[in-house]
């Protein structure tokens, strides 16, 4: 996929003709959706990016964009399983908007931020807020272990969404609804975040940002929740899909 996304215009224009062909189909039921872009070479996410996750903490919402990362080696498709690892006891679900960059870039300005993304997916920051904010406050480490980071169903292109700042973003566990927001609650929007990062670091095609996390997380429940063995988390964004992984 980061070979195809590198192609630009001209690719994208290519898997558009062969789409409107309707040749080189095969039956949904025939295959296995994997993660939109498996390999980037960088997944940065935004901590503290919704007001009403912040409103549920008591914190005044940030003054700037709160960038942490991931490792690639936390991807996995949109139905593939979340495993539980023994280090933790404490797995949580965070349900985001994941923009998939599509044109390298580096300094970019606010005006010009989405000419460099191509699409948008479904994604769960899944956390282990034991490393996160005990153990030493392990951000990396609580956030990064495999299968930490399922991503999909697909990535649909921009020019297929009316307004990627009002979506309405859910996150269910067992069929209960735990986060039920929109993208609208985004403190700082798609273009601030892309020109912010791109201060710090060249965006190149494939690249994945997470954009952070509305309210209704299990570490903020009275009592907390967290996932446990068995569990089913399923996350939607309205007009990207959804994406549901089981806990084992």
């Amino acid at each position: 996929m980061r070979a195809f996304l590198e192609t630009g215009p001209s690719g994208l224009a290519a898997a558009q003709r062969a789409l409107e062909s309707g040749q080189h189909r095969v039956p949904r039921g025939t295959v296995q959706l994997l993660a939109p872009v498996g390999d980037p070479e960088k997944v940065i996410c935004v901590g503290l990016n919704y007001r009403d996750h912040c409103l549920e903490q008591g914190l005044k919402s940030p003054k700037e964009p709160i960038i942490f990362s991931k490792f690639p080696s936390a991807i996995v498709g949109p139905f593939d399983d979340i495993v539980h690892p023994e280090e933790s006891s404490e797995v949580d679900w965070e349900v985001e908007l994941a923009a998939i960059i599509g044109k390298k870039g580096r300094h970019i300005e606010e005006s010009s931020a989405l000419d460099h993304v191509v699409g948008f997916t479904v994604a769960n920051d899944v956390s282990a807020r034991d490393w996160q904010t005990r153990n030493g406050r392990q951000w990396l480490l609580g956030k990064t272990f495999d299968t930490f980071c399922p991503l999909g169903p697909a990535l649909v292109t921009k020019e297929a969404v009316a307004d990627v700042h009002n979506l309405r973003i859910r996150c269910s566990v067992n069929g209960q609804l735990m986060q039920d927001s929109s993208t609208n609650q985004l403190i700082f929007p798609l273009p601030k975040l892309i020109a912010w990062v791109s201060r710090f670091v060249t965006l190149v095609p494939g690249d994945i940002l997470l954009t952070g996390t509305p309210a209704g997380v299990g570490l903020f429940r009275k009592p907390p929740v967290f996932l446990k063995r068995g569990d089913e988390v399923q996350c939607e964004i309205e007009e990207l899909g959804t994406i549901c992984n089981k806990v084992v």
